[in-house]
């Protein structure tokens, strides 16, 4: 009878032991899958957030070119007018009708100062759209590394299968040139002038 119960016990011990081994197994695997969603959830906000951005880095950029860039063209206009009027003013509606004339004169000038800022205000916005593309292009790299590049993330994937967002819509903009550049694997000299 003592033997019985010791093998009975040894038996309850067992199967205790493999219960504790499979409940353990079981909560680590359920822990691995909330811990891989939280992680790609993550992920997938911060590639949302990283396009959102591009567009406020663009948006923000162009206008502020485009702004800057009205400045010379109403600053021209005004020069324009001050120009006639002061030409007119001294020669009359008709101009100087004089053989010669030694005048020495003062004409406005147009400042090339501003023209400078918009080049700069170009090359900021560029640098910065950059900037903001090259950030939403290593996000998507390190998702897409998350649920394709490591075993147990290819392991949870089976059943979670992520992405749950469209890729395709966060992709960086480019111009028309790249992509035929990049379609055709040729590319011309850039011709500045």
């Amino acid at each position: 009878m003592n033997s019985e119960r010791g093998a009975i016990s040894v038996l309850a011990v067992t199967l205790l032991a493999i219960l504790g081994v499979v409940l353990f197994l079981g909560a680590s695997l359920v822990i691995g899958y909330i811990s891989f969603g939280n992680e790609a959830n993550r992920f997938e906000n911060s590639i949302t957030a990283a396009y959102t951005n591009n567009q406020n880095v663009y948006d923000n950029g162009w206008k502020t070119v485009v702004e800057k860039a009205q400045v010379p063209a109403e600053y021209t206009k005004q020069l324009k007018d001050l120009y006639t009027n002061a030409i007119t003013g001294r020669y009359g509606p008709t101009g100087s009708r004089a053989l010669f004339q030694f005048i020495k004169e003062q004409n406005p000038t147009l400042d090339p100062g501003m023209f400078i800022q918009i080049q700069q205000s170009v090359e900021v916005f560029h640098n910065q759209f950059a900037q903001a593309q090259t950030e939403l292009v290593s996000r998507k790299q390190e998702y897409q590394n998350l649920y394709t590049g490591t075993m147990h993330g290819r392991f949870y994937n089976t059943i979670a299968h992520y992405p749950h967002i469209d890729m395709s819509k966060y992709d960086i903009v480019t111009s028309e040139k790249t992509q035929t550049d990049f379609g055709t694997k040729k590319a011309a000299p850039l011709k500045v002038f």
